[in-house]
């Protein structure tokens, strides 16, 4: 497939001209039949300014960054403004079913949403991290876009804005309940993410030249883990109770233990070897985690 540079789609219309179905019945909020596509578009990237939120099923080619979308079994995505969508030039699965529904950020302008919308981490997680739905979960967001589509077809009254957001937020509010749910259903996949993190991390501070390469971040980590750091993020929170920059944390301090108890290098030559510019930072950061400081710990072991 040749790679081009993604267009950007400014508005919901130019999204459904480009898709070839008819114009939206509202400038800023639209739900599209993917089924009904109707253009072969020669554009194989694009560039959405608004919120996307989509069920889809019996499509293979659609690329989110680097990862590809495999929604045969029907999997549920979201997508916030400025991120990368690609497919196939020219390429329409005759057999693409469901839905996807598109809201420009100025709907929610001056509303609870506008700023709660930014706090669903979701919208930030990578192709291959998707929302699997049961049927009965499908059929309930279904029954939510019912709603929005009823509304925003019916004739435009004061209340329609307020009955359409307050419609959005129960979807994503189950959106985030779904996915907690995800992370305990799928937990062999999840616990196998947790012993590579575990591999990534003891690698990392086994390293001779950390005090060039610094502490690790989390994006390497979740880049070293083939997933997103929001996806990370969450999915540790889950399972462990604790962020992807406490479990770097953890790791830190499990390696200066040993170093501590087991080598007569000064304090300063450890922090150094962990990777801090500063030994100060790294006896802040040892005795919030231990309650002891580096110099007190040792002495414990003499």
């Amino acid at each position: 497939m040749k790679i081009s540079a993604p267009i950007r789609i400014k508005s919901i219309s130019e999204g459904h001209r480009l898709a070839g179905v008819e114009k939206p019945n509202h400038p800023l909020i639209s739900i599209v039949d993917v089924s009904k596509f109707t253009k072969d578009s020669e554009v194989n990237a694009v560039i959405f300014d608004f919120y996307t939120i989509s069920i889809k099923r019996g499509c293979n080619n659609l690329l989110y960054g680097q990862q590809k979308y495999d929604f045969d079994e029907g999997l549920m995505a979201f997508m916030a403004p400025g991120q990368i969508l690609r497919g196939e030039a020219g390429s329409r699965p005759s057999s693409l079913q469901g839905w996807m529904l598109f809201i420009h950020p100025d709907f929610l302008w001056n509303t609870p949403l506008a700023k709660k919308i930014k706090q669903y981490e979701f919208f930030n997680y990578a192709a291959n991290e998707a929302l699997f739905l049961s049927d009965k979960e499908e059929s309930l967001m279904n029954g939510i876009i019912e709603n929005i589509k009823h509304e925003y077809h019916s004739n435009i009254d004061k209340f329609s804005q307020d009955v359409m957001i307050s419609q959005l937020d129960l979807l994503l509010t189950y959106a985030k309940r779904f996915y907690e749910r995800q992370f305990i259903t799928r937990k062999i996949t999840n616990n196998k993410i947790l012993n590579r993190l575990e591999k990534v991390l003891e690698d990392y501070f086994s390293q001779e030249d950390l005090m060039t390469k610094g502490l690790p971040s989390v994006q390497y980590v979740a880049e070293n883990l083939n997933v997103s750091s929001k996806y990370l993020g969450s999915m540790l929170k889950q399972m462990t109770g604790i962020t992807t920059q406490q479990h770097i944390h953890e790791k830190l301090i499990e390696k200066a233990k040993e170093k501590l108890s087991t080598t007569e290098l000064s304090i300063s030559e450890i922090a150094y070897e962990l990777g801090f510019e500063h030994s100060q930072s790294f006896s802040k950061l040892f005795k919030t985690k231990t309650k002891q400081s580096p110099k007190e710990f040792r002495a414990s072991f003499n």
